[in-house]
């Protein structure tokens, strides 16, 4: 009876230190600065971007990031241009990412470019999936039948990105045949890009924040996911934003 006291009262230990680690590390992710200077590349290739608007896209990428962090460290895609570009001078600024990654996942992050859903794409699709569910989560949208987009996969067309990955949260009377690429927030629910759903609300919201589990990649390979709302910031909040000019 004491040995099976003593192994329940360890395990009730673990779980409370794992759910202390996995909030240390989202807390980290939501008010870490970013290097100073951070944006000053992306503004010259985005002449039309403000400080204001290059902080909008640093809180959607703290959202992708909480998005790694929340499905347990699985794969998850990038879904913004714009966010992936930053996401990739931040990368640049190697001691300041390494020190970021391995408080925030306890591993290093690699990178991979932004996709979209394609037929095929099993992986990749898996990975956006994931990534909408959690990001959803994140802003309290209802990711089955959403209303609005999370910041992260609105950001490229808040701020009319060039070549940006342009989503909608419902299509309904949406022309989808001109020359931009239109997207759904309800697709991410269906089946009809790659005969699955793979990717899609796998994990309960905060269920794997910090297992060390094995993570099958991310936007990363082996490691990465603020909130935000798709017309400003969430709950989260913009600060930490850092760099600028």
């Amino acid at each position: 009876m004491l040995t099976v006291l003593l192994i329940a009262t360890s395990l009730t230990l673990l779980l409370l230190w794992r759910r202390q680690r996995a909030l240390r590390r989202e807390a980290w992710i939501r008010s870490f600065e970013f290097p100073h200077g951070l944006f000053a590349p992306l503004r010259e290739r985005h002449a039309d971007l403000s400080l204001k608007d290059c902080q909008l896209v640093a809180h959607a990428l703290r959202q992708f990031f909480l998005a790694h962090l929340h499905s347990g460290r699985k794969y998850v895609s990038m879904p913004s241009q714009i966010a992936d570009e930053l996401w990739h001078e931040f990368i640049l600024h190697t001691r300041n990412y390494e020190v970021f990654c391995h408080k925030a996942f306890g591993r290093f992050m690699h990178h991979t470019p932004a996709v979209t859903l394609a037929g095929g794409a099993r992986q990749s699709n898996a990975g956006l999936r994931r990534c909408f569910w959690f990001a959803c989560r994140d802003e309290n949208i209802n990711p089955r039948q959403p209303t609005r987009l999370p910041l992260l996969f609105a950001i490229d067309a808040k701020l009319k990105v060039a070549g940006g990955h342009v989503y909608v949260a419902d299509c309904r009377g949406v022309s989808r045949d001109g020359a931009t690429v239109i997207h759904c927030g309800g697709e991410f629910s269906s089946a009809s890009h790659d005969g699955g759903t793979d990717g899609f609300g796998d994990t309960r919201p905060g269920s794997g924040s910090d297992a060390g589990g094995d993570s099958s990649g991310s936007s990363s390979d082996d490691s990465g996911g603020s909130s935000g709302d798709s017309s400003g910031c969430g709950g989260g909040g913009c600060g930490g934003g850092g760099g600028g000019d």
